[in-house]
């Protein structure tokens, strides 16, 4: 789900595994230079739910790294699949009135980028919501910090890896 902390926490977990990085939206930026919400723009949200399956794809058949998906990638079905196959998933979980204080009304969230985009992150929420808890682990984030919720996830990682 935007706005939980993917990014941040990638980041952070990655340094303490010593593993490379992968933030999918910005590999998308990267590969088509321009940022998420000109995509949208320009090319549309069909566009850019291809392009997030494909670099998805080809880091989790290619790496052993630390990667933070775009919100929607794991609604994917074929992901879903690769993601829950061989790899480890967690799912950042955080209530609507924790996210509504995160994220404000702003073209960095093109999904949200209309006039009440407090109904529509509850209806985002929802939607995605039950498909967030087929992954393989669920930590529970509204009164953790990020090192913490880190902590967390290196446990379940190195669980995993044994």
């Amino acid at each position: 789900m935007m706005g939980v902390g993917k990014t941040t926490l990638g980041k952070i977990v990655a340094k303490k595994l010593n593993l490379e990085f992968v933030d999918i939206d910005s590999s998308i930026e990267k590969e088509n230079s321009m940022k998420i919400e000109k995509i949208f723009e320009k090319k549309g949200e069909v566009f850019f739910r291809k392009e997030e399956e494909k670099q998805t794809l080809k880091y989790l058949r290619e790496k052993n790294c630390i990667i933070a998906l775009g919100g929607g990638a794991f609604i994917n079905n074929a992901l879903r699949k690769e993601i829950l196959k061989n790899n480890i998933s967690i799912w950042l979980d955080i209530s609507i009135k924790v996210l509504n204080k995160r994220i404000s009304f702003s073209q960095k969230r093109p999904l949200l980028d209309i006039q009440n985009y407090q109904k529509k992150l509850k209806e985002i929420y929802a939607e995605r919501k039950c498909i967030y808890k087929l992954a393989n682990h669920r930590i529970a984030c509204n009164n953790l910090s990020k090192n913490d919720i880190a902590e967390k996830i290196i446990i379940l990682y190195e669980k995993y890896k044994n």
